[in-house]
């Protein structure tokens, strides 16, 4: 008789992606303009991230630069990524703070075939590297059999981050190092999260850099009071870098006017609404107007407040020419207005595609010249995982899941919970991506005790989003990142 029974339904199974690209290592010299030198190897690799029921989430693309001195007992390593979120890592690599750097050129858009140079900035003299690419960037990937929508997500992502960290400390032998996070823009949001997480997993920070910083996102929100706020010391210093404000009073003194400007002034201002009365509305019309390069009349009729690509197109709107977004120095020829071009434009950004193609086209040879072979495409900016990204984030301490994170509130309770740990905040006077007016409120409205602001830094410089796009300013940080790196000998 035949079984009538219910034959079991078995889930199907994907073909993980194979083969997976073999490690690959060299070994190199990295030499500092004195003579000093550092002998490290370079490695890439394809590190696997494990859920806690050994499920493999994935696997994330890591290259490391390792010194070779055989005593690593007060040798810290740095775990670095850009952000995005959508972003791989090699602009912080290649760009900034790894042994090797595409030679800059001021804010002249550099030719696709990049000179590559000893980086004399690099952070190898103070810790050893390790440079991440998120999941479903650069060479990172999901496993098929596992939801990519579970890491592609403010929450998901920084415990796939956490997990991937412990693995390469694992493989590495490296746990009971001095442990350092270095974000940059989205990357900062995740150092604050990440910081957190590998405190309850029971592995101690040293310390964290965050460059660029984006840490409360309701000032990306539509009307938000806090968004013209922090775009106003920018505009400033953006209208004195072109000669149309503040001719021959020094860059930063300008910025810090703004900057008072805005705390002493236009905060209140905001707040009335079209309840400001008319004179004073004309008052602080004429005084944005002295700092920012654009006519009274113009920032009356649009009530003080000034989007950002408003600025861009009309600051040098008479010789024909835009501003950059990461970095408002950098500008392009300007655009005809033709419909709907409003996004089209917001996303054009000259300081992005001054760099872009030497940063990865000197990235990918590197890459080769180690001997490792990854995927056809090294992903540098996913738009896939931008768009599908889970803004969700319960902050410690707050009630809900909100999708606009705040993740101050986490920043606050991993310095609490580990308060020999360190905070380092570097800030562009031209970033309009991530404005430091808006870092230094969010960080206000924390009322942390003064002990723990005492763990805090802050340091202030001529660059835009990209620190390391800026030779002078890549100068000036050098010593602060390694003075900081320094203070784990002082407790």
């Amino acid at each position: 008789m035949a079984d009538e029974t219910e034959p079991t339904k078995v889930a199907e199974q994907k073909k993980p992606l194979e083969p997976l690209p073999a490690a690959a290592s060299k070994q190199y010299v990295w030499k500092s303009p004195k003579g000093d030198e550092i002998h490290y190897t370079a490695t890439a690799e394809m590190v696997p991230v494990r859920a806690d029921d050994g499920q493999l989430m994935g696997h994330m693309f890591m290259f490391s630069q390792v010194s070779d001195d055989a005593d690593k007992s007060d040798r810290p390593v740095t775990f670095c990524w850009n952000g995005g979120p959508g972003g791989a890592s090699y602009m912080v690599n290649i760009g900034g703070m790894g042994a090797l750097r595409v030679k800059t050129d001021g804010m002249a858009h550099l030719k696709g075939v990049g000179e590559v140079e000893d980086n004399p900035d690099s952070l190898l003299p103070s810790s050893d590297l390790v440079f991440i690419d998120a999941f479903g960037t650069g060479y990172s990937h999901v496993d098929p059999n596992y939801d990519a929508k579970k890491v592609w997500g403010v929450d998901g992502d920084a415990d796939a981050f956490t997990r991937g960290i412990i693995e390469w400390l694992t493989e590495h032998g490296r746990f009971n190092s001095p442990l350092y996070l270095y974000g940059e823009s989205y990357g900062t949001m995740r150092n604050a999260v990440v910081y957190r997480l590998l405190g309850e997993h029971g592995v101690g920070v040293t310390g964290v850099v965050e460059q660029s910083t984006i840490l409360d996102y309701a000032p990306t929100l539509s009307g938000n009071d806090a968004y013209y706020m922090g775009m106003v010391p920018v505009y400033a210093a953006t209208a004195n870098y072109f000669g149309k404000a503040g001719q021959g009073v020094d860059q930063y003194q300008w910025y810090d006017k703004a900057f008072d400007f805005v705390n002493s002034t236009l905060a209140g201002a905001l707040v009335l609404g079209d309840e400001l009365p008319d004179d004073r509305m004309d008052e602080i019309a004429g005084q944005m107007s002295e700092l920012i390069g654009l006519s009274k009349d113009f920032i009356k009729s649009k009530g003080l407040r000034i989007e950002l690509d408003t600025f861009r197109k009309s600051l040098l709107a008479d010789e024909g020419k835009t501003t950059g977004r990461y970095d408002t120095r950098f500008s392009t020829y300007g655009y005809p207005d033709v419909q709907g071009d409003n996004e089209f434009f917001a996303g054009e950004d000259p300081s992005y595609d001054a760099i872009n193609a030497a940063y990865l086209d000197v990235y990918m040879k590197l890459l080769g010249d180690m001997g490792f072979k990854g995927y056809e495409n090294y992903v540098g900016l996913s738009m896939k995982v931008n768009e599908s990204w889970n803004w969700n984030h319960q902050a410690p301490g707050t009630m809900g899941a909100p999708q606009t994170p705040n993740v101050a509130y986490d920043i606050a309770t991993a310095l609490r919970r580990n308060p020999t740990s360190r905070i380092l905040f570097f800030g562009g006077i031209h970033d309009a991506a991530t404005p430091y007016w808006n870092v230094r409120h969010d960080m206000g409205k924390l009322f942390l005790p003064q002990a723990l602001k005492d763990r805090i830094e802050y340091h202030v410089h001529s660059n835009g989003h990209m620190l390391y796009c800026d030779q002078v300013a890549l100068e000036a940080a050098g010593p602060e990142l390694a003075a900081f790196y320094e203070k784990r000998h002082e407790d």
